[in-house]
C-alpha cells in the first residue's frame, strides 16, 4: 500500500504461469526513464496540488507492471500501458472524493493528449511542450523557499530519493525529507498552476532548473547509490532537458548554452569511466580513443553560443575545465595551469566545498602535492567535507605523495568506509593494499 494514497496494490494476475523475469527488468527501466514524465503530466492533468497523488500512481502503476508484465507478457506499447494504469490509478482515487463529478468531465475530455506522448513541435515563447520542463518552472515559484524549490524538482520530476538529493548537498537524508514535505504543503496552500510564467519570469527561474538539470546529471555520472558507477539515463534525460531550453526563445541564454556544454563534454566520457568489470577508471587511466567525439563536437558549438554575451557564469567556467580534458590528446598534454585559472576564478564566484577540492587537485597538478595539500588545508574549516569521501581520497593520496603512509593510509580508509558504490570501494581497497606494501 502506498501511504496517503488509497491506492490499492492487489495483485491482477493469475500466479499459475512461470513468470518472465525479463519483463520485471524491462519494467523497471521503463520506470526509471519514464517515470518523471508521468508525474509532470499528471501533475498538469489534475493539478499541482495534487502531486502526491501524481507521484503515488505513477509508483502504483511500476507496482502493476511487476505483478503482471512477467505473467502476461510485456505489452506492444510499454509506456501507453504505464500512462493509461497511471491515469486510471488516479482518477479512481479522485472518483473517491467529494466535488470529482464537477471535474469529471473537463479532465476527461483531454484523455487522448495524456495517453501518448506529444509528437515534436516547435517551441514559442509562450510555452514548453515538454511536461517535465513545465513542472520544473512551477517547481521555482518564488514563493516556494529556494532550498525547497531544488529539492521538489528533484524528487518529482528526476525521481531521485531523498538520500541521493542529500549526497548532492552534502547534507541528510532526512533534512531533505523535511524540506520536500513543507514544499508540497506550499503548492497546496498556494494552489499553484500548472502553467509556464510568463516570457519575462523564465529568465528569474532559469537558475534554478539549469542547477536541478545540472544536480540529475550528476547523479548519473557518478551515482551516490547502487551498484552502478555510471546511470547513463539520467545523464542523457538532463541533457535532453537542457536542448530544449536551448532551443526556446526564452531560455536560450549563455549560462544554458554552458550548461550543455558543460554536460556533453563529461557525457563523451561516460563509457571510459569504468572498465569492462565495472571497475571506477581515473582521467588518466581511461582509454581516450572511447570518448564520443561527437559529443565533444556538439559541445564546442554550445561553448562557442555560450561566449555571447558579457556574463559569465560558474557553467562556463566548468565547461571550461570540462574543454581543456577533452581536448588534450593525453593526460601529459593536459592544459592545468589553465584549468588552474579557471578553478581561481570558479572560486570568486563560489568557493563551495567541492569547487575547493577540485581546485587543491589542479593546485597539486601544477604547483607539486605539497601546495595542493596547503589548499586542502585552506578550505573553510566548517565546510562540510568530512563525511565526503571523496575529500578523504584526494587527502589520501596527497599524503601518499608525499611518503606520509600511515596518514595516507587513514584517510583511504575513512573515504572506503563513507564510499556507497562498490566500484569505489574496490578501488580505494586497492590503494589501502598500495600503500599497506609501502609502508
Amino acid at each position: 500500500m502506498l501511504h496517503g494514497s488509497g491506492l490499492s496494490s492487489a495483485p491482477m494476475f493469475d500466479p499459475a504461469p512461470e513468470p518472465n523475469m525479463r519483463a520485471g527488468e524491462i519494467a523497471g527501466d521503463l520506470f526509471r526513464r519514464e517515470s518523471a514524465r508521468l508525474v509532470a503530466m499528471l501533475a498538469g492533468q489534475f493539478g499541482t496540488h495534487r502531486l502526491q497523488l501524481a507521484e503515488d500512481a505513477v509508483q502504483e502503476a511500476l507496482v502493476r507492471a511487476l505483478q503482471t508484465w512477467p505473467y502476461r507478457g510485456v505489452p506492444d506499447n510499454p509506456a501507453a500501458w504505464l500512462t493509461q494504469t497511471a491515469r486510471n490509478l488516479a482518477l479512481d482515487q479522485l472518483r473517491r472524493e467529494q466535488r470529482w463529478q464537477e471535474k469529471e468531465d473537463g479532465i476527461a475530455h483531454e484523455h487522448d493528449r495524456w495517453i501518448a506522448a506529444p509528437g515534436p513541435r516547435e517551441e514559442n515563447a509562450d510555452t514548453f511542450t515538454d511536461d517535465t520542463l513545465r513542472m520544473m518552472f512551477v517547481c521555482f515559484h518564488p514563493q516556494l523557499s529556494a532550498d525547497a524549490q531544488t529539492a521538489l524538482a528533484l524528487r518529482t520530476l528526476c525521481g531521485l530519493s531523498a538520500a541521493e538529493i542529500a549526497a548532492a548537498f552534502l547534507t541528510t537524508e532526512a533534512a531533505i525529507a523535511k524540506r520536500l514535505v513543507r514544499a508540497r504543503q506550499r503548492i497546496r496552500e498556494l494552489a499553484l498552476p500548472f502553467i509556464v510564467p510568463a516570457p519575462h519570469e523564465l529568465s528569474s527561474r532559469l537558475d534554478g532548473v539549469l542547477a536541478t538539470i545540472y544536480l540529475l546529471f550528476n547523479e548519473g555520472y557518478k551515482a551516490s547509490s547502487g551498484d552502478r558507477l555510471v546511470r547513463e539515463e539520467l545523464c542523457h534525460e538532463a541533457i535532453r532537458l537542457a536542448l530544449q531550453l536551448a532551443a526556446h526563445p526564452a531560455t536560450r541564454q549563455p549560462r544554458t548554452h554552458a550548461l550543455l556544454a558543460l554536460m556533453l563534454f563529461n557525457g563523451a566520457r561516460l563509457a571510459a569511466r569504468a572498465d569492462d568489470a565495472g571497475n571506477l577508471l581515473r582521467l588518466h587511466e581511461q582509454d581516450r580513443s572511447a570518448w564520443n567525439r561527437a559529443m565533444i563536437e556538439r559541445g564546442l558549438h554550445y561553448l562557442a553560443l555560450a561566449s555571447t554575451g558579457d556574463a559569465v557564469s560558474e557553467y562556463h567556467l566548468q565547461a571550461g575545465v570540462a574543454a581543456c580534458h577533452v581536448a588534450a590528446s593525453d593526460d601529459a598534454s593536459t592544459d592545468w595551469p589553465r584549468i588552474l585559472i579557471l578553478y581561481d576564478e570558479l572560486a570568486r564566484i563560489n568557493l563551495s566545498p567541492v569547487v575547493a577540492l577540485n581546485r587543491a587537485v589542479a593546485v597539486a597538478r601544477v604547483h607539486g602535492v605539497r601546495a595542493g595539500l596547503d589548499a586542502l588545508d585552506a578550505i573553510h574549516p566548517g565546510a562540510s567535507l568530512d563525511g565526503y569521501s571523496l575529500y578523504h581520497a584526494v587527502r589520501g593520496a596527497f599524503t601518499a605523495d608525499l611518503g606520509r603512509k600511515s596518514e595516507a593510509l587513514a584517510h583511504f580508509r575513512k573515504a572506503e568506509a563513507l564510499a556507497t558504490l562498490p566500484s569505489e570501494r574496490a578501488f580505494l581497497a586497492k590503494r589501502i593494499s598500495e600503500c599497506d606494501q609501502t609502508s
